[in-house]
């Protein structure tokens, strides 16, 4: 039965595997063995590990592929990929290796501003507070002069910030809205401290601003936060040939292929619950790369599917058209990355990763993160389209369930070579399977 615990975080890691095992497993000995199983035998490597988050127990891997041939811009990339889904690696390699021969991928930014917001009550004359910002702004970018001098430097900063009246919303709750450029680091920490700084800086200068009656000086700060939802932060991928190039063999022609692949597309841009599952393919691609790369990508997620539903109605992330015989497929998305700060010096597989990318800018990062995106989306279309998605994605899972049942690499060998010309279930590999055992 599960008991709580006091004083957790302070015990070792020793003990805090100790009492996970007894009060959690029935075989404490074998839990405790698979957790230690995974530790890094290179001590100062896993205590690095152990560091990172707080009661950190063992290592939970995730498999890092790699992605060949992406054309990007006329420069070749080979993307690495962290993900455990079976067929992701596989299905980016092969839209990369499509579109090499095609002109490639061609990418560019188009804004890098994120957003933080602090979030107060007041209760008195709007047109008075309005009047006590347009006082109080400079100052406010003045006391944050110890945080930015370092990022103004490199060149971002404070963009702007301004006072948005959200009454209507919600009673007596207005905002200060700041935009940031933070360069190459992703930014949340410089972003939240200057945001609790213009929270400081609003509530001392709002109980010495002489307009304010006495309840009017008392601003209730809620909360100082930065935003996930960085619609301004955006870049955009895209591939284009002509209609004829689009042929890869006599089962469907160029033409044949776009106007199914378009409208495939369409059902996507009207469809919400086609949208969800067509933009979690693109998604795919993209947090293999924001995990490999060190990056959040939870953040990146929240982000991306409130974009989806900028227009009031959550939709394709994606669009095709065929424009004077030219086949066009890109993505526009919003990705606030970093390529400095946090793990990105840390870790060393994200190391590892930045280097194999050329060691890219945040700028560089969301063009090759995109692309990620648009090829696994490109991938997941032309499957559906054509052949079908499970003949493909069972094909890369089959050693998956070969594994589950523990299958020698002599079986492995027997019934990968069955199943090509076979389908492939659970159910039909594991028949398949003990029969080979039984007249064996």
């Amino acid at each position: 039965m599960s008991k709580s615990i006091a004083g957790f975080s302070k015990l070792s890691k020793s003990k805090k595997i100790d009492w996970i095992v007894d009060t959690y497993f029935s075989n404490a000995e074998s839990a405790k063995n698979i957790l230690k199983q995974y530790w890094n035998n290179d001590e100062k490597l896993q205590q690095l590990h152990d560091e990172f988050i707080e009661n950190t127990i063992t290592n939970y891997y995730l498999p890092l592929g790699v992605a060949p041939n992406f054309l990007i811009n006329d420069k070749l990339f080979t993307i690495p990929m962290a993900i455990e889904e079976s067929s992701v690696v596989a299905a980016a390699s092969k839209a990369a290796k499509f579109w090499l021969d095609r002109g490639g991928f061609r990418t560019k930014v188009i804004s890098t501003t994120k957003i933080g917001q602090v979030h107060f009550k007041y209760s008195g004359d709007t047109n008075k507070l309005k009047k006590f910002f347009n006082t109080v702004k400079p100052k406010l970018i003045e006391d944050s002069v110890d945080i930015t001098k370092n990022m103004n430097k490199r060149g971002g900063g404070i963009i702007d910030i301004e006072l948005r009246d959200k009454t209507t919303d919600l009673k007596n709750y207005y905002q200060l809205h700041a935009s940031f450029e933070t360069l190459d680091a992703m930014g949340a920490n410089f972003i939240n401290s200057c945001l609790e700084q213009f929270a400081k800086t609003l509530k001392a200068e709002a109980l010495v601003f002489d307009l304010f009656t006495d309840d009017e000086k008392q601003i209730d700060i809620i909360m100082s936060i930065l935003s996930n939802y960085v619609p301004d932060c955006l870049v955009r991928a895209e591939v284009s040939c002509k209609i004829e190039d689009l042929k890869e063999n006599n089962s469907i022609s160029g033409e044949a292929f776009a106007n199914k692949f378009i409208e495939a597309v369409k059902i996507a841009e009207v469809e919400p619950y086609r949208a969800v599952t067509h933009n979690k393919g693109v998604m795919n691609g993209i947090d293999a790369v924001i995990l490999a790369t060190g990056n959040d990508f939870r953040a990146v997620e929240a982000g991306v599917h409130a974009y989806a539903s900028r227009e009031g109605k959550y939709s394709s992330l994606s669009h095709a058209k065929i424009e004077d015989g030219i086949f066009t497929f890109w993505i526009e998305i919003p990705l606030a990355l970093g390529t400095v700060g946090g793990l990105t010096g840390l870790h060393p597989l994200v190391k590892l990763s930045l280097e194999m990318l050329h060691k890219p800018s945040a700028k560089e990062l969301m063009q090759i993160v995109a692309v990620a995106g648009l090829a696994q989306n490109f991938a997941a279309l032309r499957s559906l389209t054509t052949t079908g998605i499970q003949q493909g994605h069972m094909k890369m899972h089959l050693m998956n369930i070969l594994n589950q049942f523990e299958a020698s690499d002599a079986e492995k060998e027997i019934l990968t070579t069955y199943f090509k010309s076979n389908t492939i279930s659970h159910t039909a590999v594991s028949e398949a399977l003990n029969n080979l055992r039984t007249s064996g």
